[in-house]
């Protein structure tokens, strides 16, 4: 492990904590321009995400109405009622999204893949760039105003679905994470800048509260007019 992961990783609360666990619960609110573009309505209600911290998994509750919720793997997704009946599912959803823009619009299928993936990798990072598959090595640092954030590129291993297969991490002084920059390339490869902020710790494990995501320039500047999507977590549970 690279140096620069090796102390992200301890500043978070160590592979030693995380491993100790096998699922986080968590409260989420998420808002944004992205919904408007892709033809959906969202709402600022809360609802309930969990997923596997060594297993990309994940699933949020309610989804499209009350006593549904979603259930994401790399490989399928899909809408289950509270009997256990499917409502919807896809396999192989990642090909669904063939040909897609910004502003193409989607189904909740669509949705639900998006965001089982990107909740996945975000509540589990910087943890799953030390799984195996994961190629890191330090990038240049960014200039944030007086702080300088050191970077990182990660290439993902093809089994793990995320936004794209190179993001880059960002990290302060005290090594907790500040930024992260992907493409999202199942809505025309466009480039984003996720900020995150108001670090918590549960059980010895920090993680951000606060994260806002915006368009971003070739030059790395964010466009920080309006978030695409915004996200307020709370009520962290480990299991």
């Amino acid at each position: 492990m690279i140096p620069l992961l090796a102390s992200a990783i301890e500043a978070h609360g160590g592979l030693r904590r995380w491993n100790a666990h096998k699922r986080l619960t968590a409260t989420i609110v998420t808002g944004g321009d992205l919904w408007a573009l892709k033809g959906l309505d969202q709402d600022q209600d809360p609802r309930t995400m969990r997923i596997d911290l060594h297993g990309e998994w994940a699933s949020v509750e309610p989804f499209g109405k009350p006593g549904q919720h979603t259930e994401f793997s790399p490989e399928r997704i899909a809408i289950v009622a509270a009997d256990g009946r499917i409502v919807a599912e896809r396999k192989n959803p990642r090909a669904s999204f063939a040909r897609h823009d910004m502003r193409t619009h989607w189904d909740p299928l669509h949705r639900a893949y998006f965001n089982g993936y990107a909740l996945w990798t975000y509540l589990t990072t910087p943890f799953l760039l030390a799984a195996d598959g994961f190629d890191v090595r330090e990038i240049t640092p960014w200039h944030e105003g007086a702080e300088v954030w050191r970077g990182l590129r990660a290439n993902f291993p093809a089994g793990v679905a995320s936004h794209s297969s190179e993001q880059d991490f960002y990290f302060g002084p005290d090594m907790l994470i500040r930024r992260h920059d992907y493409r999202v390339e199942i809505a025309g490869n466009f480039p984003a800048t996720q900020y995150v902020s108001d670090p918590v710790s549960v059980d010895g494990i920090t993680t951000p509260t606060r994260r806002r995501i915006y368009l971003r320039d070739d030059d790395l500047t964010p466009m920080l007019d309006t978030p695409m999507v915004s996200i307020d977590l709370s009520d962290f549970r480990f299991d």
